[in-house]
């Protein structure tokens, strides 16, 4: 299975680890289904948007060379362009837990997809 350091720009930095294409594809689809909550929190924010129900946050868990996690509440964010996720990423050695503008994430999940394609 292929593999190529994934990086993500964080706030501050960024970070890079090995991470397949399967796990990217994984990780994608969480990202999109994230995205598609926020975008039903927002809409009942406008005017006429009617009642929506909560939204169950979105988590998201590789385990390979190192662990990454990316959790985000699409509850707490007016729009799917202000919202941040928590990011975990840690080994034996080392634990790194941040937050990063979601839509930097997506970018850089597709970036490196394409990589691929």
């Amino acid at each position: 299975m292929s593999s190529a350091p994934l990086t993500l720009n964080l706030v501050e930095g960024s970070v890079s680890f090995s991470f397949s294409v399967q796990a990217a594809r994984e990780l994608k689809a969480a990202l999109d289904e994230l995205m598609a909550r926020l975008k039903a929190v927002a809409a009942k924010a406008t005017p006429g948007g009617g009642k929506v129900a909560p939204q169950p946050p979105v988590e998201y868990r590789y385990t390979g060379e190192v662990f990454l996690e990316i959790f985000c509440n699409p509850n707490i964010w007016p729009t799917p362009f202000a919202a941040k996720v928590l990011l975990t990423v840690r080994d034996v050695t080392i634990r790194l837990t941040t937050e990063a503008e979601l839509t930097r994430v997506i970018e850089d999940v597709n970036n490196y997809l394409e990589q691929f394609a």
